[in-house]
């Protein structure tokens, strides 16, 4: 798991932060270990109140131990890493905080510790020289003992440069040109139900196609995708069948002209998909946010229940293992000379021990099944968010391709053309038009 820690000071702060349950699904104190106080913000008091005799800005160490994000790390886990990092830094033995948080997708169970770094007997802040590089390497072996992967950061230092970074590229579905036949019978469609060019145009339209002057074939349509073609040869009429119903072609604005138009139009119209997807990606944030709160509480009140239900278990068995002990001063005495008390109380302690090695599991195992709670919401809430940026970013892709073929210069027209016609070789041709 990843360390990172600093000294530091601002026990209230700092107490104030470990304790927020605003920013954090769960919050437990696992472990105040050494204070007088047995609360987080209390315990920090005793160490800045000690720091007090000293010279030391600084009296608190501060350690956040992050596991990876599909890692199951339980309260064990984070003992056992918090006892290589004190022994590692030179903390052995100072009192010390201990507070597990539940965070969300993003960050999801991990670990606080706070240590006092004043030695009570020598009231001397204890040294701690190069305390990064010391959480480096317990980090490395925690991952390496764990069996996760190691991050490059951790296998070589020069690798954390961001710019060696590579960010993870969402493929884009390629969109699949009609097949001939469909364009031909589209063409052939509004040819058919028009009477002038007003109407055919519009018809046009409707089928994904513009109305143009050729260069050399007279009356040409031409697609989204800025492929021209012929008219008469696509509706198989003549030249002069085509002039006598839409009229001569020369007051029609030319290709490029065409072409320029239906891509800015095209844009805008990406630009609106894109306001669209930013819409619906906002509902649903605010009813992800409502869902998760939703999962939130009914945990918080699930696990609270759950702990009141064991506290009142351990106190009573707390008084039925002190009931096994005689009353009476005269029984007591008698116990304690035959040598029943000290059975009575090694089984107490046997069942003692056994009792809390129970609750702990059983503390466990609701945190876990409440971990898998979460991590399903978040799978669901993130497959949507992923559907809805890979949309975004085609539709923005799109957008820009569309944006640059409305803007481009003569070269860069002809080598669009140029490779509309290597990436669409085996493309039918239209029927010969009828003589």
């Amino acid at each position: 798991m990843i360390l990172h820690g600093n000294a530091r000071g601002g026990g209230r702060e700092l107490a104030i932060h470990l304790m927020r349950t605003d920013e954090n699904e769960h919050v437990q104190v696992h472990d105040v270990e050494g204070f007088m106080a047995d609360d987080v913000r209390g315990a920090f008091q005793e160490i800045e109140a000690l720091a007090k005799g000293t010279r030391c800005q600084k009296p608190l160490f501060s350690l956040s131990l992050s596991p990876p994000k599909d890692a199951n790390a339980c309260a064990n886990d984070f003992e056992k890493a918090i006892a290589k990092a004190e022994d590692a830094l030179g903390l052995s033995g100072q009192p010390r905080v201990i507070v597990i948080h539940e965070k969300g997708e993003h960050r999801d169970r991990h670990c606080h510790v706070v240590w006092s770094r004043i030695d009570a007997e020598t009231m001397r802040a204890i040294p701690m020289p190069f305390n990064r590089l010391k959480m480096r390497d317990v980090s490395r072996e925690l991952f390496i003992e764990h069996g996760w992967d190691v991050p490059r950061g951790l296998i070589n230092a020069q690798e954390r440069n961001p710019l060696n970074y590579t960010l993870e590229q969402y493929q884009q579905a390629k969109r699949t040109g009609r097949h001939a036949d469909e364009i031909k019978a589209d063409l052939q469609a509004a040819w058919a139900m028009s009477d002038t060019r007003a109407t055919f145009e519009h018809a046009l339209q409707d089928k994904g196609f513009r109305l143009a002057r050729g260069d050399r074939r007279g009356f040409v349509v031409v697609d989204h995708q800025s492929e021209v073609m012929s008219l008469p040869r696509w509706i198989g009429v003549k030249t002069k069948a085509v002039r006598k119903r839409l009229g001569t072609e020369k007051d029609l604005p030319d290709i490029e002209t065409v072409r320029a138009q239906y891509a800015r139009d095209m844009a805008e119209k990406l630009a609106g998909y894109g306001q669209e997807l930013k819409t619906r990606n906002a509902v649903r944030l605010a009813e992800r946010s409502v869902q998760k709160q939703a999962l939130i509480d009914h945990q918080r009140v699930e696990r609270a229940e759950a702990l009141r239900q064991i506290e009142e278990r351990r106190i009573e068995e707390v008084r039925a293992r002190q009931s096994k002990f005689p009353n009476g001063l005269l029984k007591r005495a008698w116990s304690w000379l035959n040598g029943e008390n000290a059975r009575i109380k090694r089984e107490n302690e046997a069942e003692a021990l056994e009792s809390q090695r129970r609750d702990q599991a059983e503390k466990e195992a609701l945190i876990q099944r409440q971990r898998e709670q979460r991590i399903f919401f978040q799978r669901r809430m993130a497959q949507q968010r992923d559907r809805l940026s890979q949309q975004y970013q085609a539709v923005a892709q799109e957008r820009e391709a569309f944006e640059a073929r409305a803007n481009m210069t003569p070269d860069e027209k002809k080598r669009a053309f140029l490779e509309r016609r290597q990436a669409k070789p085996d493309r039918k041709r239209g029927p010969e038009p009828e003589l």
